[in-house]
């Protein structure tokens, strides 16, 4: 009876300590303040990037740079290319990375901050770029981007106006090929025009979809995402 007398209490005594670590590893954690979003600095957002270190006709080395962000003890840069949609995400610990891209290409790239011990993290602007491609050359439009219904939202049924906003670097846009349908990607083209919002109906109880093709003088088009939104 004398041992179960001297364990029962020890047993006891380390689930209290074990308990205790635990809840000050919780505050610890708990306790970390959160990252703050970076500031981007280069490549400049809407501009063409001529900065890049020539690697062949098709490539350039670009160095991407950003301001410190508060709290943060390290960083994933991500970089889209808007012509074909592919991605890359890369980690760093300092607050520039230097990258080989395609030359005469747009792109689009943002930071996000994280700081150790936590699960907070904070996304940066979203900024966007055309890496100089050969010289003489025309640039295509960037993808526009949806500003209403926005994306996911519900409207009413009738009569709603669909609305965008796009940039060029050689400013030279000169229509936008609306498509608007109940499948994805949307097949039906919906109206062309040159401003950057358009009338359309839409019916009760459908889910639509719809993307914007810009194009320039020269034929230069580029497609926006698909955007998408319900209607009660």
């Amino acid at each position: 009876m004398n041992k179960f007398k001297i364990i029962i209490p020890i047993y006891v005594l380390l689930l209290v300590v074990t308990a205790s670590c635990s809840d000050d590893d919780e505050t610890s954690i708990n306790n970390v303040d959160p990252p703050t979003a970076v500031t981007l600095v280069s490549p400049e957002n809407n501009t063409v990037c001529n900065e890049g270190v020539t690697f062949s006709d098709t490539e350039t080395d670009v160095l991407f740079e950003w301001e410190q962000a508060i709290n943060a003890s390290s960083y994933v840069l991500q970089i889209i290319n808007l012509n074909d949609g592919t991605s890359r995400n890369i980690s760093s610990t300092s607050m520039e990375y230097t990258i080989r891209i395609l030359r005469g290409a747009s792109y689009s790239w943002s930071v996000t901050s994280f700081v150790s011990g936590s699960n907070d993290s904070a996304k940066s602007a979203i900024w966007q770029f055309y890496n100089a491609g050969l010289p003489g050359e025309n640039h295509p439009p960037f993808p526009a981007e949806g500003i209403s219904p926005q994306a996911g939202s519900t409207v009413d049924e009738g009569s709603i106006a669909l609305q965008w906003e796009a940039s060029d670097i050689d400013n030279d846009i000169i229509s936008y090929s609306i498509f608007l349908d109940t499948i994805n990607p949307p097949q039906v083209e919906v109206g062309n025009t040159s401003n950057t919002s358009l009338g359309v109906a839409v019916s009760s109880g459908l889910i639509y979809y719809w993307k914007i093709v810009t194009t320039d003088e020269v034929g230069n088009a580029s497609d926006s995402q698909v955007f998408q939104f319900r209607v009660n």
